[in-house]
């Protein structure tokens, strides 16, 4: 049985349901000061909207599209991180995390404030990183050669989600789990099925200390790019993969927590991501969903469900972007773990 060091994981992750009112608008609620916020409007076909505290609010990207960074204009869409959560105001560039009326969710994370330099690479970064939890923001200048750069983790990083900032291109991610780990890449903006390159990552695992660069998508001489870096904390994170068996009676998948947030995509052909939680689903089956590479309004139709258990996840229909018979990778976040190794033995985590 997996036990957990982290008793609370809310207090370093969490989902925060809000409404929009096309005015200044401090969302608080979110437990901790958060260092990423993932914001999507859910009643409309609008955006995805990321922004982070080493970048700043104001600098936004968006998970469905290859732009370069958006700078918000003064008093519009975010306007700052705060102590308790964030602050939102009229909106223009991203047109939907704050209008009137709108039902929007956001996924928030705390890493470790705005960063600080660090030379465990051949590239120098600047680095906020969260050793408890396991994630890292980390900004970069590319060199255009082989290299390497710091995570701050210290420990095996299995995800990273890399974007460059100052020109359009679109997402390029890391993740251990896929078919032959890191010579292969995924695209967070498609639903493209993954690419083998050995350019991309210099076909190396990361390291307890860095992450290999080498090809022009994550190194271009000069460019600028964020990297949200992510390692597995036992009973809180869980990074791994599936194989599907188009039934409706599906694998059940063992993360050794309660999930509070799950991204599924099939690696092996083509299938959007699939985006679940907890706060938008309530209630088995879990059918509320997102695609981070579309900007589609909220889902919810019977043709995809999973079941959140206190365990882990159980796929419950036959569905080409969770449960067709194919390999599917997966990350998850704790809403509470299996046993956390509070008090004597820890205590068990109960059933939705």
């Amino acid at each position: 049985m997996a036990y957990s060091t982290i008793v609370k994981p809310s207090d370093y992750f969490n989902t925060k349901l809000y409404t929009g009112n096309a005015s200044s608008n401090a969302i608080t609620g979110v437990g901790f000061a958060p260092d990423w916020v993932w914001q999507k409007r859910r009643d409309g076909a609008n955006g995805h909207v990321l922004f982070d505290k080493v970048r700043g609010a104001t600098k936004i990207i968006q998970s469905e599209s290859s732009n370069a960074e958006i700078t918000s204009n003064a008093n519009q869409d975010t306007v700052s991180l705060d102590s308790d959560g964030f602050t939102v105001a009229t909106p223009s560039q991203t047109g939907g995390i704050n209008a009137n009326g709108s039902s929007c969710v956001a996924w928030n994370w705390k890493a470790n404030g705005v960063g600080s330099a660090n030379t465990d690479g051949s590239i120098s970064s600047t680095v906020s990183a969260n050793t408890t939890s396991g994630f890292s923001i980390v900004k970069y200048t590319g060199n255009g050669g082989n290299s390497t750069v710091g995570h701050g983790l210290g420990g095996i990083v299995k995800v990273i989600f890399n974007k460059r900032l100052d020109s359009s291109a679109s997402w390029t991610c890391g993740i251990s789990a896929m078919p032959n780990g890191w010579q292969n890449y995924l695209r967070l903006d498609t639903d493209t099925v993954f690419s083998v390159n050995n350019n991309i990552w210099q076909a190396t695992a990361p390291t307890n200390s860095v992450f290999y660069i080498g090809h022009d998508d994550v190194n271009t001489s000069g460019a600028e790019y964020i990297s949200y870096c992510f390692k597995e904390i036992p009973g809180y994170s869980k990074f791994s993969s599936y194989t599907g068996n188009a039934s409706n009676d599906g694998p059940f998948i063992y993360t050794g927590f309660k999930p509070a947030f799950l991204i599924i995509k099939r690696s092996d052909t083509g299938q959007p991501w699939l985006l679940l939680d907890n706060k938008r689903g309530t209630y088995n089956v879990n059918q509320s969903k997102l695609f981070p590479n579309a900007s589609d309004a909220e889902n919810t139709d019977t043709s995809n469900g999973v079941d959140f258990l206190s365990n882990g996840f159980k796929l419950r229909r036959n569905n080409g972007e969770s449960n067709e018979s194919g390999t599917y990778i997966y990350m998850a976040f704790a809403e509470e773990p299996l046993v956390s190794n509070s008090g004597t033995d820890g205590v068990p985590a109960t059933a939705r």
